[in-house]
Order: C-alpha cells, then structure tokens, then sequence
C-alpha cells in the first residue's frame, strides 16, 4: 500500500461510516479493485478517525452522562443512557464474537455483499414507516438496535442506517434514533479494535503497511467523516433518510452485474 492509496481508503471509510451505505462494504470493493488484500486489523484501525469525530459532536451528551455516572444519579435520563448504552452492546459483542470469523469467510466476494447491500436498501425504506411517537428508549428497545449493530459487522449492510432505521420502526423519534445510534458505536468501535489489534497485530507489517499510511488514513476520514456525519444529520431531520435506499440498491445491482460478468 502507498499513501495514495490510504488517503483514497480514508476517504471512503469517512464518508460511508456515517452515511448508511455500509463503509465495510465500500472499503471491501475498493481494496478489491486496487488490488489490495488487506486484513481487517486496517479496516478497524481507521475508525479511529471516525471515533473521534463521535466524541467531538456528541461531547455535550457524553460529558451529561459521564457527570451522572459520577453523581451516581442513575435513574436520571443521562444516568440510565449508561445501561441502555450497555444493554445494546451485549448482543453487539455477543454477535461479534461468534459470528465475525464467519463473516470474514463467506463475505470476502462481490455476490454476498451485493445480496447484503440490497437488504441493507429494504430495511432503509422501510424506515419510512416508523411513527415515531416514543420519547424514552426502553430496554427492549436497546436489545433490538443493539443486535441490529451487531448484524451489520457483515460488509454490505450499514451500521448507522440498521440501528437509526431500527429505532424509527420501533416509533423512537429522529434525534433519538439518531443520538443513541451513535453513542452505542462507541463501545463497539474500541471493542472491536481491542480485540482486532490482539488478534491480528502482526499483519499490517507482513502486508506491507506502514505508521504513514495507517496515519494518513486515519486523518482523512476524521475529517470527511465529520462532513458525512452532519450530512446524515441533515437528511433524517428532513425525513429524507430512506433515500439512501436507493443508492443501496444501486450498488448491489452493480455488483451483482459484476459479478455475472465474471470480475
């Protein structure tokens, strides 16, 4: 890998991993095109940028709920965020944990992601359809998009568009939805780092991939990653989320056309 190439990776892990097009799935064709055979420990490593952004425009909330946490004030509404944050991270890890070996295996060619991405598409114009009456975010709640994070680990299906469109079809409101989706990526992204980095320390060196390059993607998509995550914003307050439908649905019939054509 030369930095060219990681300033493109960057770029397209910061613009797909807010917007609900599956940065995974993006980054999988990308390398595939360039050629590139990299492990996951890259892919993971440059959410590092996209991390940060999260504790930049959500400081405010995360600040509220720390301060509880602190006070002990949890039956406060910034005190039970911290086990709603929790319960929804179980069945994100627990998914993780079992089914991310498989993942890497049965999706690592154009067919399955395309399959993936056109699923991704239903279930953001389904979205559509969420009332969005509810103000408080119960357990179960938290359970549902939880899962709904830890089943878009497979390339293809979207993080932030599974568990924004889950809490809509569950009738939470937008700034709701749109609030909890990201705070439970926290947990999930350092997670996944920790036990990728544990897992696959050794690999970046054997494939060629330096501190420069591993830099230089992480600070592309820090700061595309902040444009795309007030873009997303922009779209769900005018009720235009499940527009990214459309694009999802594009790209899986790219990929499966591709795919016929023997690519």
């Amino acid at each position: 890998m030369d930095p060219i190439q990681a300033i493109i990776l960057g770029f397209i892990q910061g613009i797909t991993e807010w917007l609900p097009i599956s940065s995974t799935g993006h980054l999988r064709i990308i390398e595939q095109i360039l050629g590139l055979t990299l492990p996951l420990l890259f892919d993971v490593t440059l959410h590092v940028g996209t991390l940060i952004v999260i504790l930049l425009f959500f400081r405010k909330d995360i600040k509220l709920i720390l301060e509880a946490f602190v006070k002990g004030k949890v039956t406060s509404e910034n005190g039970k965020m911290i086990s709603l944050i929790i319960v929804a991270t179980v069945p994100t890890a627990l998914i993780g944990l079992v089914l991310s070996s498989t993942i890497e295996e049965h999706f690592s060619s154009f067919m399955p992601i395309a399959s993936a991405f056109l699923t991704c598409g239903l279930v953001l114009y389904l979205s559509k359809t969420g009332r969005e009456q509810k103000e408080s975010i119960t357990y179960i709640a938290a359970l549902a998009i939880g899962a709904a994070q830890g089943i878009a680990l497979i390339p293809g299906l979207s993080r932030s568009g599974l568990t924004i469109a889950t809490a809509l079809l569950l009738g939470l409101r937008r700034e709701k939805a749109f609030k909890f989706s990201f705070l439970i990526s926290v947990p999930a992204i350092v997670g996944a780092l920790c036990v990728t980095i544990y897992e696959q320390h050794e690999m970046l060196t054997l494939v060629g991939v330096g501190w420069t390059e591993i830099l230089v993607g992480i600070t592309v998509s820090l700061i595309v990653s902040y444009l795309a995550l007030k873009l997303l914003w922009k779209a769900l307050a005018s009720k235009k989320f499940y527009l990214f439908a459309f694009y999802c649905w594009l790209i899986g019939v790219l990929l499966l056309t591709l795919n016929l054509s023997g690519f």
